[in-house]
């Protein structure tokens, strides 16, 4: 489902953490996946700050088809949607 989900509105995504962190503290996500074979020590910031923020966190298996379902070659390891 998460993987449909980013790949319909592959034109309104923030690809990558530090761009997912600065997006979401800008007020301009509406909800964000993190890969769960990624670094945690990298995506924990995320999934704290979309906590404190009130950000749905979703989480998937996989960062490189993260990474795909946004159209990038390489893997993902956090993906912001952009709010509307």
């Amino acid at each position: 489902m998460s993987y449909e989900k980013v790949m319909q509105v592959k034109s309104s995504v923030i690809i990558g953490t530090k761009q997912t962190l600065k997006a979401m503290k800008n007020g301009h996500i509406s909800e964000v996946f993190v890969a769960v074979d990624a670094d945690q020590h990298m995506v924990q910031k995320v999934t704290h700050l979309a906590e404190e923020l009130g950000i749905p966190c979703h989480h998937v298996d996989s960062k490189k088809k993260l990474g795909v379902a946004c159209g990038i070659e390489v893997g993902a390891a956090a993906v912001g949607i952009k709010q509307d």
